[in-house]
C-alpha cells in the first residue's frame, strides 16, 4: 500500500522536503548577515505558493498516516506561518461554512457596517486574528483543539531551538518568512471572494484560469469548484469547473497577479468558450 493518498502529490511533497533542507543549509551554514536577508527575499513568493499546497492538505491530508502527516505539517509551518490544523479550524471547519454569510465568515471581506474593505486592511485584520479565531472555532471541536494546540507547542518549542542556536538566522530564515507567508496567503484569499454578496455557490467566488498559477498552486484558481466540493483532491478541480462552468457568471473571472501576469497571462489561459467570454469581459471592465 502507497504512503500517499493519491500519488499525484509525490513530486510536491518532495519538492517541499527540498526547499526545507535549503533552509535549514542556510540556517546552519550561513556567516554572513545579508545571506539570511537575500534568502528570505528569493522565496518570500515561492513560499506563498507553498501556503497554496498547506491549504489542500489540510483539506485532504497527502498521506495515509498521521504520523507522515504531522511532520508533513511541521515543515508546512516553518514554510508557511500555518501550522498544523490552524487551516483546518480557520479556513476548513470556519470560512467554508459560513463564507455566504460575512456576519460569521473566518475570513470575512466585509466590514461592520457592511462595506468592503480595502485588500490591505483586510490582509492586516485577518492575519493578526487568524489565530484567534482558529482557536474560537476550535473550541467547538476538542478533539481537533488538542491536536492543534500540541503541534503548536511543538512548533514553537522547535522555533526557540532555532532560536537558541542561532537567533539571528533562525529569525531571517524562519519566523520572518512565517509571518510574512502568512500575511502574503491573507492577501491572496482576500481576492477569491471580495464583492460577491450572495447565497449561491456557483457566484461566490472569483476563478483564475492561468496554467502556470494553477501549476504553482495546485489548481486553486477553479476556486468555486473547490468551494462547492472542498473535500475534492486537487487534482480534479479542473474537471469539476468544466460540469460547473456554465453556472459560473462570465463575471466571475480573474487574471492572477505578480508573477504570472508578467508572461503573457492571455496566451496561457485554456478556457471554454464560455469562461473565455468571461475572462473577455471581466478584462473589458477593467
Amino acid at each position: 500500500m502507497t504512503l500517499f493518498r493519491n500519488p499525484r502529490d509525490r513530486i510536491p511533497v518532495l519538492l517541499f522536503a527540498c526547499v526545507f533542507a535549503l533552509d535549514l543549509t542556510v540556517y546552519f551554514t550561513a556567516r554572513s548577515a545579508w545571506l539570511p536577508v537575500l534568502w528570505l527575499v528569493l522565496w518570500a513568493i515561492p513560499k506563498g505558493w507553498i501556503s497554496a499546497w498547506n491549504h489542500h492538505h489540510q483539506h485532504v491530508p497527502m498521506f495515509r498516516h498521521a504520523l507522515p502527516n504531522r511532520l508533513l505539517d511541521v515543515v508546512f509551518g516553518f514554510q508557511t506561518g500555518v501550522i498544523s490544523h490552524a487551516w483546518f479550524l480557520h479556513h476548513v471547519l470556519g470560512h467554508h461554512r459560513n463564507y455566504l454569510d460575512q456576519e460569521k465568515d473566518e475570513a470575512r471581506w466585509k466590514r461592520s457596517d457592511g462595506s468592503p474593505m480595502g485588500e490591505l486592511e483586510f490582509s492586516a485584520i485577518t492575519a493578526l486574528v487568524a489565530y484567534p479565531r482558529a482557536f474560537r472555532v476550535g473550541l467547538e471541536h476538542p478533539k481537533v483543539m488538542r491536536i492543534f494546540l500540541s503541534m503548536g507547542a511543538l512548533q514553537v518549542a522547535l522555533l526557540g531551538l532555532l532560536f537558541w542556536h542561532n537567533w539571528y538566522n533562525a529569525l531571517w530564515v524562519f519566523l520572518l518568512p512565517m509571518g510574512l507567508s502568512l500575511y502574503l496567503t491573507v492577501w491572496a484569499t482576500y481576492f477569491h471572494h471580495v464583492g460577491l454578496d450572495t447565497t449561491a455557490h456557483a457566484k461566490a467566488s472569483f476563478n483564475i484560469l492561468h496554467r502556470g498559477y494553477n501549476l504553482m498552486t495546485g489548481n486553486l484558481g477553479y476556486h468555486t469548484a473547490h468551494h462547492v466540493k472542498h473535500g475534492l483532491h486537487w487534482s480534479q478541480l479542473p474537471e469539476l469547473h468544466a460540469q460547473l462552468a456554465k453556472e459560473v457568471p462570465p463575471t466571475h473571472y480573474r487574471q492572477p497577479g505578480i508573477p504570472f501576469v508578467w508572461f503573457g497571462a492571455e496566451a496561457q489561459v485554456e478556457v471554454s468558450p464560455e469562461e473565455a467570454q468571461g475572462v473577455g469581459l471581466l478584462r473589458a471592465r477593467n
